[in-house]
């Protein structure tokens, strides 16, 4: 294994469209969401071990999840986990995690990925991040992936690439291109130079700590200030200070789509950003009326729906049930129709709103 190979993964997000499974104390990352006996960090943290050496993952998350990544990622040390005190987005997260990590290893080269994705193809998944790393540490780009479309989703951004014949596997980035509507997503996939953004990112430290300099200079000044804490036990501290300061900016808007060396590979694993329960409904196990039952579940007449039941003790029986969503965790129940499941993060503010913090 490359020692200068580093793995940054982003585990602070709340997720919920999970709702109510995932909630602000225990999000969708820390569950087993598929059913496969493990939770969706543990399966990341797991994906980048085979070939980055675990004490050079990074786990970057809010205060309030360090209890959860330590149950549920026991082998890693504290100064590997990196504790937001507030939510600024992905750009300050993956400032703190190269500025920290560079002041260690100036030749460290960064793979930067969610902690809540589906990687069905795991070897091809591998090799697509090594030649990324490889491309990085040695041309100096920034380089992504993107996942070539199955489908014309307006749920993804878009990024375009240019033509090149010399088979490297990798292009050079023309446009980025935010969720289009579908008639436009339609025409991306008509045109075969448009591969969804898969949201992970590689390069080295100097290559990401020049663009934030230039690009994002104002959180890149924070966290050069603090440079002589990394490592020390005033390091949260001082993090706890400068990072409500940090502009609340993503990766996307504030680095990618200003950089002027992107380079993206066009990726094929059996990626899902397992973004909604009907996303989880597609990666699950069905029976043979296409329902995705977890849990001592009868079902009747019944098709087309994902049941989820916390509790292995309770019974559920389902009957004329159609193309449906039901969770069941125990104190909460949610029963909606796949259709309407964009309406579920509204449903959350109205559940914080009218019973508290402990059921959103």
């Amino acid at each position: 294994m490359n020692q200068s190979y580093y793995a940054i993964i982003m585990a602070g997000g709340i997720g919920s469209r999970f709702w109510p499974m995932s909630r602000a104390q225990f999000p969708k990352q820390f569950h087993d969401i598929l059913g496969n006996g493990t939770t969706l960090i543990q399966d990341t943290f797991n994906r980048f071990a085979s070939f980055i050496p675990p004490e050079n993952i990074y786990i970057v998350t809010n205060t309030r999840y360090y209890a959860l990544v330590k149950q549920q990622l026991p082998q890693i040390s504290d100064h590997q986990i990196l504790l937001e005190p507030v939510g600024r987005n992905t750009a300050p997260c993956v400032a703190y995690s190269c500025y920290k990590i560079q002041s260690q290893d100036p030749n460290a080269v960064f793979v930067v990925a969610p902690s809540d994705h589906i990687i069905k193809d795991e070897a091809t998944f591998a090799r697509n991040i090594q030649l990324g790393l490889q491309t990085a540490q040695s041309g100096g780009s920034i380089v992504t992936l993107g996942i070539t479309p199955t489908r014309p989703d307006t749920g993804y951004g878009y990024i375009q690439y240019l033509p090149d014949q010399q088979n490297k596997g990798y292009y050079r980035v023309k446009t980025f291109t935010e969720k289009p509507n579908l008639e436009v997503a339609k025409l991306f996939l008509k045109s075969g130079d448009y591969v969804w953004n898969s949201g992970i990112f590689i390069f080295s430290a100097r290559t990401i700590l020049t663009a934030f300099e230039s690009l994002l200079p104002e959180i890149s000044e924070l966290f050069i200030s603090v440079k002589e804490h990394y490592y020390q036990d005033s390091e949260q501290e001082e993090i706890n200070r400068i990072y409500p300061l940090c502009r609340n900016i993503s990766m996307d808007f504030g680095i990618m789509e200003k950089a002027e060396e992107v380079h993206v590979i066009p990726s094929e694993f059996g990626w899902s950003d397992l973004g909604t329960w009907t996303s989880v409904y597609e990666h699950s196990d069905k029976d043979a009326n296409n329902n995705a039952l977890q849990g001592n579940i009868l079902a009747y007449r019944s098709s087309g729906s994902i049941v989820k039941v916390k509790d292995k003790k309770k019974l559920v029986v389902i009957d004329g049930v159609e193309d449906a969503i039901v969770i069941d965790t125990g104190d909460c129940l949610l029963i909606c129709k796949k259709e309407n499941e964009q309406l579920i993060k509204q449903t959350v503010n109205d559940v914080k709103k009218h019973f508290g913090e402990p059921y959103a």
